[in-house]
């Protein structure tokens, strides 16, 4: 299947988890001063894709999270797991969450806790052994196993955070952060794992601030600033892939060249040349036939993709740049 097609069909796939303008104010200090966490966020997650819900600190995206897996109330709006009530048992039955930062009882050693983590799932004694074994050597801590886990490095409890999400065999993964405090070869191995629960079918949905995964894995994204969604869609909606920003650097432009230019776009100085983006192959060749009509001299043209990092740095510069009165994450 070509990834035009794959597109088509994940655009006609049930959606997972429907989250639809969702409000939440806190009440915060001595003077219970509000603050608007999320102002109105609304979104859906599909059957079998992985969704990434992305935003700086305090942009809200946390505080979603929180809502939909009811750990806090939402003020407004309505959320659906699975076409039921997020309390529903059989959706949470069928829920995976990994927090920010996982809270482990720090006495206890990994296999331990995912016994425990089990038991609360209602699974037997039989499953979580065997399951528990299991997601101990698939995150990579079988080393670690008879360590208590108050004596783990934040990546490592990051990968026990990990196990506990996945011990159930869960359809829907929430994952808040999971790559943080993770070395190179940790983030590689939780893409791997990541990337072979969609292959089974599994539907994923994490925030993350490392863009670079966030393009490698994410099949669509939500972007939020200050508790609104500012931009949604697959990556190559959002970054316009299948059309490349060119850089042409000229020199020996006069003014009257430079005049002549100016509707192809803004020209930059860059040393003792001037740069000038054009959007698509096509918008190049009038540009070049202007420059040296006039005598100018053509350096360089320079292809370039926009990058997620680029697309979330332009979003955010074109939001309101005063802080927040308030924020939570």
């Amino acid at each position: 299947m070509s990834d035009k097609e794959a597109l088509v069909t994940n655009a006609h796939r049930e959606a997972v988890l429907t989250v639809k303008d969702l409000k939440k104010t806190f009440r915060i200090g001595f003077l219970r001063k509000k603050v608007e966490a999320v102002k109105g966020v609304s979104f859906e997650v599909r059957r079998g894709e992985v969704f990434g819900l992305l935003g700086p600190n305090g942009a809200g995206k946390t505080t979603s999270i929180k809502c939909v897996l009811r750990l806090i109330h939402q003020d407004e709006g309505t959320v659906t797991i699975f076409g039921r009530a997020p309390g529903d048992r059989e959706a949470v039955r069928r829920l995976g969450y990994m927090p920010e930062n996982p809270y482990i009882y720090q006495y206890l050693r990994p296999l331990e806790f995912l016994d425990l983590c089990g038991r609360l799932m209602g699974m037997s004694p039989k499953d979580r052994a065997q399951r528990s074994d299991e997601m101990l050597t698939r995150v990579g801590l079988d080393h670690a196993r008879d360590r208590p886990i108050g004596k783990f490095s934040k990546g490592m409890m990051q990968r026990v955070g990990l196990a506990q999400s996945l011990l159930h065999d869960p359809d829907l993964l929430v994952l808040d952060e999971p790559m943080s405090g993770l070395d190179p070869i940790g983030r590689k191995e939780v893409r791997d794992l990541l990337l072979e629960q969609r292959q089974r079918g599994k539907t994923l949905i994490f925030t993350s601030h490392i863009l670079s995964d966030v393009e490698m894995l994410c099949d669509r994204v939500a972007i939020l600033q200050q508790g609104l969604v500012t931009a949604a869609g697959t990556l190559d909606e959002l970054l316009h892939r299948g059309q490349r920003r060119f850089e042409v650097q000229l020199s020996g432009l006069s003014e009257a060249t430079r005049t002549a230019l100016a509707p192809h776009g803004e020209l930059v100085p860059h040393g003792a040349s001037w740069v000038l983006s054009v959007d698509g192959e096509a918008s190049v060749e009038p540009v070049l036939r202007a420059a040296l009509d006039a005598g100018a001299r053509v350096l360089a043209v320079t292809p370039h993709r926009e990058t997620l990092e680029n697309y979330f740095v332009r979003d955010a510069a074109r939001r309101d740049p005063s802080p927040a009165q308030g924020q939570a994450s």
